[in-house]
């Protein structure tokens, strides 16, 4: 039996959102199910020493042999994807559930002369209207108490109604205003049914006026000092939007849909499928594959659907993908066979979910799918022997002297030709050493291989001695890759004398040429230089024809995508930032625009692009920005900008 150190997964691994956990023995026997409003914090209780948990938890811990878990968008949701999964998978370590119930609804009988109102978690009430189901019962009751002083509709039992009519003396509610009292004639059985068609109307989404109203009676009582007043609407507004938060992991009895989550790139792609059975997930899976270099997301779809059924996996009568292949008819024909063989009826429909309940469920499983890659790509790139046979297979295929334990990686970034800025990230055996990235302001280049020529020529200057090492104009060197402060200058600057095993352009064949003159204009001829293209991942070397073509499920080529796209991002956020301070330094030029208007007028078109293409009449729509100031604003922006 594995250890519990051995299985724990790491804490950077654990999302912080809310969800629902599993423990797994070794047979993948579920034994606990839990909920966590913060996953990371609560699985990090699990894993504190044996001696401190409770006998129960300890024996549970102890015996599990994994731990899974699915993110969900809320608290309530991950209350009912709990309750599920207990009465699903009946963990031995979880508390005994000793009744049957299901969700809450509220249902309106509209098939009565007098419809009533009313909490139930009995489906099939003839002609009724149902809402939900919903997680919270008391919130439920809270929400429909709160609405019967709007929708003033009948909300007592049959006896009572028929009391009330034969004394001819309505209810208490009647009498407090929450009901019409039909009962006593007050009002006609046509205006009371108008009144609860409004309920169901409210009930079936049209909830916003309502909603703000309640919002702008709370801010006039707070304005008006009735604090007493505002808090009690504070908590009907809670409860509103409470009940109304319908959860996307609890739907109608009748849904029967496999919902797929897939997110990709270039190398791999995790899927995640929710398995929908009665408006019940009972089963989540997940699994990652290696993708081809250009293929579509509708080709990963059909891949992966031919792929996910087997004999023990029967396709339910609705799948839902993020996106629908070409050949679907086809496809929907194979997966209509299969369900039939295994003896179930129905044909099988694909399709993507637009909205409602069904695309927020798919939103959720997207959610997970998103997750898992980023944890797949963690636990491959902090995986030692993975790292090291990247490295030999680099050395291997490029035809160096020996493996590059140190690769630096150049991108140049520009805005149409302006703005041009480069990066350097360097990764030390695999890792990234984020205090050793550095940023190159471009004063004027021709282009991007002019462009990848300075900045070498800048680079490789220090690796001579002291002496002749010239000072690397327009190196940002305050800032370190993390984007904090460095302390001190000279660790900056010696940084720059670590010698590289490897020099990664991104870029083709023109970039790597341009790079290996700046080699050779320096005198160096014992460090290698490749560039890695976008378009198929081929990597090129100085003077050859054809490129290099890595395995696409190497890890070499996972190193080197990895070390481009985080050189990608280094350039482009840079990049962002001197075109803010470009438009700071024009604006700060503007008579009357001091910093807090200029960070006013950043922050209301929440980009520069957006500002520079702003009319007049949309500047003065700022804050404190009058029709003169704007005018000079827009003069400058088009004139010096």
């Amino acid at each position: 039996m594995a250890s519990r150190d051995e299985w724990r997964p790491k804490r950077g691994e654990i999302p912080t959102d809310p969800g629902v956990y599993r423990f797994l023995d070794a047979n993948r026997r579920v034994l606990y199910v839990g909920k966590a409003k913060n996953l990371r914090s609560r699985l990090s209780n699990y894993f504190q020493p044996v001696t401190s948990l409770h006998e129960r938890t300890r024996r549970m811990v102890t015996t599990a042999q994994g731990v899974e878990w699915t993110v969900v968008g809320s608290e309530l949701e991950a209350l009912s994807l709990e309750y599920t999964w207990i009465k699903e998978f009946a963990p031995p370590f979880n508390v005994k559930f000793r009744d049957d119930k299901t969700y809450p609804y509220v249902a309106i009988t509209l098939a009565e002369r007098v419809p009533r109102v009313m909490v139930t978690r009995t489906r099939g009430i003839p002609g009724a209207r149902y809402f939900g189901p919903y997680t919270k019962v008391w919130a439920v009751r809270e929400t429909v108490d709160l609405m019967l002083k709007a929708f003033p509709m009948r909300s007592c039992s049959d006896s009572t109604y028929k009391r009330a009519h034969d004394t001819g003396r309505p209810c208490l509610l009647g009498d407090i205003g929450k009901c019409a009292a039909p009962c006593v004639g007050r009002i006609s059985p046509e205006d009371h049914r108008s009144i609860a068609l409004d309920f169901a109307s409210f009930m079936g989404g049209n909830d916003e006026g309502h909603v703000k109203a309640l919002k702008t009676r709370m801010a006039e009582a707070a304005h008006e000092l009735d604090y007493e007043s505002a808090a009690r609407l504070r908590d009907q507004i809670g409860a509103l939007e409470t009940a109304l938060a319908k959860s996307t992991v609890v739907m109608t009895d009748d849904t029967d849909a496999d919902v797929f989550g897939i997110a990709h790139d270039e190398l791999a792609a995790a899927v995640q499928l929710f398995i929908v059975r009665g408006g019940r997930i009972r089963g989540v899976r997940g699994w990652v594959v290696d993708t081809e270099l250009d293929v579509t997301l509708a080709e990963l779809v059909d891949t992966v659907l031919q792929n996910a059924y087997d004999e023990t996996t029967v396709p339910a009568r609705e799948v839902i993908v993020p996106e629908v292949p070409d050949d679907v008819l086809a496809l929907q024909t194979v997966l209509t066979e299969r369900r039939r063989t295994a003896g179930e009826r129905g044909a099988v429909t694909v399709k993507t979910a637009q909205r409602g309940e069904k695309a927020a469920l798919a939103a959720t499983v997207g959610t997970n799918a998103a997750g898992e890659l980023v944890r797949y790509k963690t636990r491959r790139s902090g995986d030692f022997t993975a790292r090291s046979q990247a490295l030999a297979d680099l050395q291997e295929a490029l035809g160096l002297e020996e493996a590059p334990l140190r690769l630096e990686c150049f991108d140049v970034s520009h805005l149409g030709g302006t703005n041009q800025v480069a990066s350097m990230v360097v990764f030390e055996d695999g890792l990234p050493r984020k205090d050793q990235y550095r940023k190159f302001a471009i004063a004027e280049a021709r282009d991007d291989t002019d462009a990848v020529y300075q900045v070498l020529r800048r680079r490789l200057a220090y690796l001579h001695d002291d002496a002749a090492a010239p000072e690397l104009h327009g190196v940002d060197a305050t800032v370190d890759g993390a984007g904090e402060p460095v302390v001190a200058p000279a660790p900056t600057r010696k940084s720059f004398h670590y010698r590289p095993g490897l020099l990664v352009i991104d870029g083709g064949q023109p970039q790597v040429a341009a790079a290996a003159r700046a080699l050779r204009d320096e005198g160096i001829d014992d460090i290698a230089v490749c560039g890695i293209a976008k378009r198929l991942e081929e990597v090129w070397l100085p003077d050859s024809e054809f490129p290099v073509i890595l395995p696409r499920a190497s890890d070499a080529l996972f190193l080197l995508q990895r070390l481009r796209d985080e050189a990608h991002r280094f350039a482009l956020r840079y990049q962002r930032t001197t075109r803010s301070r470009d438009i700071r330094t024009v604006l700060s030029s503007v008579p009357g625009l001091g910093p807090s208007r200029i960070r006013e007028l950043l922050k209301h078109f929440g980009s520069v692009t957006r500002l520079r293409a702003a009319s007049v009449d949309e500047i003065v729509a700022v804050d404190g920005i009058g029709p003169a100031t704007a005018e000079l604003v827009h003069r400058a922006l088009r004139s010096g900008g």
